[in-house]
């Protein structure tokens, strides 16, 4: 295998994050790919023994890792934190150092604690906003994010709000963001994903989309000079479309992604589809991250009975768009 490996994160050590990276090691091993965890080897090295599966291999570089990936999961070692928080974020910033740096191809992140992270004065809502901050130096080929996009079922959903309460999420939609976060998709979509001619499609805000007005002014006021400006720029984007009905087989086949508005109205259809094997994607990076859409789940961490799914296609997805991004270059 010619391209790098991808960096692997550890999340939460006191998560699900050791167990499952290890099963999907066991998964993937004899695929043609590679993947490589910067964290703290304690955790992993407990989760293997639960798991009676190979103690991980300790490796310095992207060439080791590659060499040992069909019989160990290699592991690049970092030095303990005082605090498991900590050991998250050193993770975190290792994998797209790593990335940075062409010593990996792209970043996968294991659930994070986002509370736990608060509590040693993290200053970012979450991941996404995290690897965009670290990715800020480097140059960005198309419209820059970070936007989310969940995928899964066969659905793809890109959220111009993420993690912002309701109210305040409502209250921040002006047309530019809008507009903005429908571009960063499509330049994605293409760079990333290989359309040529991406098709968008715009979820209303209120029942009926508005109704044109009758139930709610968003559409008329926000939504509609968003897509007149995004349709003048040579844009497929269909929409504003009644959030009720654009998630259903025939409706899903008219486009290649939605742009919700905030977050449940995205996440609920993929996990409605694909609760297990959903993945999260931030568009609008100078590198590739992807994330399994699920939490830390701590009240089965250690129990070896954590599902992978959702990991192993976030792998699989990393993979598939470096590929893309290498095929477009």
């Amino acid at each position: 295998m010619s391209r790098a490996p991808l960096a692997l994160t550890l999340g939460d050590p006191a998560g699900v994050g050791p167990e499952l990276s290890l099963k999907a090691w066991r998964a993937l091993r004899d695929e043609d790919l590679c993947f490589v965890v910067h964290c703290d080897p304690a955790p992993l090295m407990a989760a293997a023994q639960l798991l009676d599966l190979p103690r991980p291999e300790l490796v310095s570089g992207p060439d080791e890792a590659q060499r040992v990936f069909s019989n160990f999961l290699p592991v690049i070692a970092l030095e303990a934190c005082e605090r498991e928080a900590e050991n998250a974020v050193r993770s975190i910033e290792a994998a797209v150092d790593a990335a940075k740096s062409g010593a990996a191809s792209a970043v996968v992140t294991n659930p994070v604690s986002k509370s736990r992270l608060y509590e040693i004065g993290f200053a970012f809502p979450g991941h996404t906003e995290f690897v965009a901050h670290l990715t800020a130096d480097l140059p960005m080929n198309g419209a820059r994010g970070p936007v989310m996009m969940l995928s899964g079922g066969g659905l793809r959903t890109a959220l111009v709000t993420i993690h912002t309460p309701l109210m305040a999420a409502i209250q921040s939609l002006t047309p530019e963001g809008v507009a903005h976060t429908a571009r960063v998709v499509s330049d994605a979509l293409k760079r990333d994903f290989g359309l040529a001619r991406p098709r968008l499609a715009m979820a209303g805000l209120n029942p009926h989309a508005g109704e044109n007005g009758a139930l709610g002014h968003e559409e008329l006021d926000i939504l509609e000079p968003a897509l007149e400006q995004l349709r003048s720029e040579g844009m497929t984007i269909s929409g504003p479309l009644p959030p009720d009905t654009m998630f259903h087989e025939d409706a899903r086949a008219a486009y290649d992604a939605a742009i919700c508005l905030y977050h449940d109205q995205g996440l609920i259809p993929v996990k409605t589809l694909d609760f297990h094997g959903g993945v999260n994607i931030t568009l609008g990076l100078p590198i590739i991250r992807t994330s399994p859409d699920h939490g830390t789940a701590f009240d089965i961490a250690g129990q070896g009975v954590a599902r992978p799914d959702s990991l192993i296609a976030a792998i699989r997805q990393a993979d598939a768009m470096v590929q893309s991004r290498e095929t477009a270059a």
